[in-house]
């Protein structure tokens, strides 16, 4: 049976039963838990180093009340850097290459940063929908557009983490692909493919983390926003 270079993107299935909740929970079983120690391992001192590193730089920008988010903020970014991570290894699943599973993490977090500026500050939130210094004549207008902008944005941030990982996957498919049938016709070609295709592997890996880094900057850019 012919296989679609789609397929890869299928949600797994197992007698039946759909494993999307499986791949969800995997990577939280990976990180180490930490122990009531003084002193911890190499890989525990890594991972709180690098935990401590990120929040400080997602809350340089933040005002004082936005860092209540920090625990959900970078928990967020390794929960999605460790799904994009993981869905790069042989015979696995990315669930960040489903957009329903994005549009269900962007869609209730940018609204709780619109209801928290409605709530703490209305009219500082709705300015945003008309800027300063508007000719009359363009205020309807610029209402409608601020206001669609306003509504795109949960659909912008699940649609490039979607859309990124996805050109990825497919990408490195298509080289592998091409790398194989070349291999018994030119093999010196087939090498030369196969050195681009490591290359375009670390260039996943970077975007991998840079997407999940730049999905979580933009829900505190918006949370600055209405803070």
């Amino acid at each position: 049976m012919a296989m679609s270079f789609f397929d890869q993107f299928m949600s797994p299935v197992y007698l039946g039963i759909p494993l999307m909740a499986l791949a969800l929970t995997l990577p939280w079983i990976l990180f180490p838990t930490p122990s009531a120690r003084w002193l911890n391992n190499r890989v525990l001192t890594l991972q709180g180093w690098f935990i401590n590193r990120f929040t400080q730089q997602l809350l340089l920008p933040l005002n004082p009340g936005g860092h209540k988010w920090a625990a959900l903020l970078a928990s967020l970014m390794v929960f999605l850097i460790s799904l994009n991570m993981l869905g790069l290894l042989p015979y696995t699943f990315t669930p960040t290459t489903q957009l329903s599973l994005n549009m269900g993490l962007a869609v209730p977090l940018w609204l709780a940063t619109v209801i928290i500026g409605m709530r703490n500050q209305p009219t500082h939130a709705l300015g945003h929908l008309l800027p300063e210094g508007t000719p009359p004549l363009l205020i309807p207008v610029l209402i409608i557009i601020e206001t669609i902008s306003l509504f795109i944005r949960p659909l912008a941030l699940g649609v490039r983490l979607t859309a990124n990982l996805t050109a990825g996957h497919l990408l490195i498919q298509l080289i592998a692909t091409a790398a194989f049938v070349l291999l018994p016709l030119m093999p010196t070609v087939a090498i030369l493919t196969a050195a681009v295709l490591f290359l375009l592997t670390l260039l996943e890996v970077a975007v991998a983390m840079i997407q999940a880094y730049v999905f979580v900057l933009l829900l505190s850019l918006y949370l600055q926003e209405n803070v």
